[in-house]
């Protein structure tokens, strides 16, 4: 039986977008696309995650970013799954361009050449996508973007087994989540998720 309406909550305001309202975690990636002069781009995304249990994988992007564009252009990107201590890294991908469209901060981010896309990767990630484009999504005033992953590798130190418990590997692999609005996590303690038996995906 339906008890009544809990007193402790709160209508959220229309005027003010719904996720500025609230915390909700979501995980960090780096989405690498290539520039129109060659150049490599890279932003941070939180929107972003698998599109069913297959390989594709999907994030939100603004059209007006140069992210839209390049992927639209190109029909590829990457993804990268940053550590914890490349924070400052990541920040570095969200810097504003100059007046020349370019960020000079992307100097800083160590690189690697794709196997399969004439795109890069961020060094020292634990997980990556290259990814093909198949579809881009108009909501409102952005996109989903959505990739098939032709080609997907993880550090592996990272690598789920039968013969290594998963928290211990989550303890010496710890994982950045975003706390969106602005703030992050380092997950490295986690419990079994108690699941029903017979429970199936």
């Amino acid at each position: 039986m339906a008890g009544d309406f809990p007193q402790a909550l709160v209508t959220l305001s229309e005027s003010t977008p719904i996720w500025d309202q609230v915390f909700t975690v979501a995980p960090l990636i780096l989405v690498g696309t290539r520039e129109p002069d060659g150049a490599n781009d890279f932003a941070p995304k939180h929107m972003a995650t698998p599109v069913g249990w297959g390989r594709h994988f999907g994030f939100v992007c603004t059209p007006s970013h140069a992210t839209h564009a390049n992927v639209n252009r190109t029909g590829e990107f990457t993804v990268s799954y940053p550590r914890p201590s490349q924070i400052l890294e990541t920040s570095l991908a969200a810097a504003p361009r100059t007046h020349e469209q370019c960020k000079p901060s992307l100097q800083a981010l160590k690189t690697f050449r794709a196997q399969k896309l004439d795109a890069e990767l961020v060094a020292d990630a634990y997980l990556y996508f290259e990814c093909k484009l198949q579809n881009i999504m108009e909501f409102d005033d952005c996109s989903l973007i959505v990739g098939e992953i032709v080609l997907a590798y993880a550090h592996n130190s990272c690598l789920r087994s039968p013969d290594r418990d998963d928290q211990d590997i989550i303890l010496k692999n710890p994982m950045l989540a975003y706390l969106s609005p602005g703030r992050l996590a380092i997950v490295n303690e986690t419990q079994a998720f108690p699941f029903h038996k017979g429970m199936r995906k």
